[in-house]
């Protein structure tokens, strides 16, 4: 994923979490909300309690290679991923699949 396509600072986590739209899974919080430039952004949260900063880089750097083969830069929204701690728990498959079907949910709820 390119930087240009990250959501980077934290007034734009804020803004996007703000509008309180959400789809919620047991490895995900996708916040999302329209987007504003000319191609759709991501971003990544990773707490604590997920491990220390090796694991939390580690879950980062395959939630990215997930966004990279399931997520439409050319799609209408901004995207915030929060990770929840039951993600250590599945296999990477497992969260890849539920990913993909959070990402279907939002596009649903977008048509609306």
């Amino acid at each position: 994923m390119k930087k240009e396509y990250r959501v980077c600072k934290n007034y734009e986590f804020s803004s996007i979490i703000g509008q309180k739209r959400y789809v919620a899974s047991h490895s995900f919080v996708c916040y999302f909300e329209q987007r504003k430039n000319e191609h759709a952004r991501v971003g990544i949260s990773v707490g604590k309690k997920l491990g220390n900063a090796v694991q939390r880089n580690k879950v980062k750097r395959q939630v990215r290679s997930m966004i990279d083969h399931h997520f439409s830069f050319q799609s209408d929204f901004d995207l915030i991923l929060i990770i929840r701690p039951k993600y250590k728990e599945q296999s990477f498959t497992e969260n890849e699949c539920e990913l993909q079907k959070d990402l279907a949910r939002i596009e649903k709820r977008m048509k609306r």
